[in-house]
C-alpha cells in the first residue's frame, strides 16, 4: 500500500525536528533532505560506527568553518577527507582575515588591481597569502611526514581561534586527510619555504585504507564530490563490509559520467556501498544543507 504525501504545515514555533519528520512524508529533494537528516541521526546513534565526512570545494570562504568545526567538536566527524583550498582558507580565517562578502558584478579587472581574489560573491584580499607566507616560515618539521601528520602538526601551531578546523583536528587527533594537497595555496607556501619537503601521501593511503577496513560499520556524508568522494569510496572499495549509511550532496548530474555527480547506486556496483545500506542524495547547494544537517544533529544527537 502506498502511502499519501504530506502537505507540508509549518506551524509557529515548530522545531526543525517536527519539520523534517513533515518532510519525511513529502516528495523531491524535500523528502532527500529529511532522509539525509535521519540518516545522518542514525549513523552518529549507530554503536561504533565509523562516520567518514568528505568535503569538496572551498566551503569556508562561503561562512561554513563553524559549521565543520562543531561537526568534528560534537563527535559527529570520525574522519575527515577534504581539498587543500578548504585548509587554506581555514588558515586565513584562523589568522585573523576573515572572508567577505562581495559582489559579482563588480569588474574583475578593478579587483585585480585593488588586490583582490573573488571567489564568486566572497572577497579575499592578496594580503592573506602575504600574512600565510610569514606564518608558513615560522614552522619546524621533519622533511619526510605524511599530510595527516602534518596537518595536525599545523593545528597545533596555529593561534587559537574558536572554530579553526585544523586546530579542533589537531587537538582531538581527528585523522584529517587532503588527497590532492599540492593542489592549493597551502601547499605552494610551504614549497616554497621548505623545498626539501617530501610529503609521504602513501602512508596517509595505507592508514585510510587500514580505517576502511577495520570499521565494522562504517557511514558517510558526501559533501559536492571531486578527489575527497574518490579517496574515501577507493578505500572503501577493499574494505569487507563496504558503507553501511551514505549522504551525498550535490548539485552536479550523473549524465556526464564525472564522479561528483555519479549516483550512490552506482556505487553499489564497485562495491563501495552496500547493498542493503541506507541512502540519499540531496540535489541542492551544501552551504543551504550543511548547517541544517548541524541543526537537526544538535537536536537529536546532543547526548552523544
Amino acid at each position: 500500500m502506498y502511502k499519501k504525501v504530506k502537505q507540508v504545515d509549518v506551524k509557529q514555533d515548530q522545531t526543525l525536528k517536527e519539520l523534517m519528520d513533515n518532510l519525511d512524508e513529502t516528495a523531491f529533494n524535500a523528502r532527500r533532505l529529511a532522509r539525509a537528516c535521519k540518516i545522518y541521526e542514525k549513523m552518529v546513534k549507530t554503536e561504533g560506527c565509523v562516520k567518514f565526512f568528505s568535503l569538496a570545494g572551498a566551503m569556508v570562504p562561503a561562512g561554513m568553518q563553524k559549521i565543520i568545526h562543531d561537526m568534528l567538536n560534537l563527535g559527529f566527524i570520525d574522519i575527515l577527507i577534504t581539498t587543500g583550498a578548504n585548509l587554506t582558507h581555514d588558515i586565513a580565517e584562523t589568522l585573523g582575515f576573515p572572508h567577505l562578502q562581495g559582489d559579482t558584478k563588480q569588474r574583475d579587472e578593478d579587483l585585480f588591481n585593488k588586490k583582490i581574489s573573488r571567489i564568486y560573491d566572497v572577497y579575499m584580499p592578496t594580503k592573506v597569502y602575504e600574512s600565510m607566507e610569514e606564518f608558513i616560515k615560522t614552522l619546524s618539521f621533519e622533511p619526510i611526514i605524511s599530510v595527516k601528520d602534518f596537518l595536525w602538526y599545523l593545528g597545533d601551531q596555529l593561534p587559537n581561534h574558536p572554530h579553526s578546523i585544523l586546530k579542533v583536528c589537531a587537538k582531538k587527533k581527528i585523522p584529517i586527510y587532503c588527497p590532492a594537497f599540492t593542489d592549493c595555496g597551502l601547499a605552494i607556501q610551504v614549497l616554497f619555504a621548505f623545498p626539501e619537503t617530501n610529503f609521504n601521501q602513501f602512508q596517509d593511503l595505507k592508514n585510510m585504507i587500514d580505517t576502511a577496513w577495520d570499521a565494522k560499520v562504517a557511514g558517510c556524508c558526501i559533501i559536492g564530490g571531486g578527489v575527497p568522494k574518490n579517496y574515501l569510496f577507493q578505500a572503501m572499495q577493499f574494505s569487507p563490509s563496504s558503507l553501511s549509511y551514505a549522504i551525498q550532496i550535490t548539485m552536479d548530474r550523473p549524465e556526464p559520467g564525472g564522479l561528483s555527480g555519479a549516483s550512490l547506486d552506482e556505487a553499489i556496483s564497485w562495491g563501495k556501498v552496500n547493498k542493503t545500506a541506507e541512502y540519499t542524495t540531496v540535489t541542492a547547494d551544501a552551504t543551504m544543507v550543511m548547517p541544517l544537517l548541524l541543526s537537526y544533529l544538535k537536536t537529536t544527537c546532543k547526548n552523544k
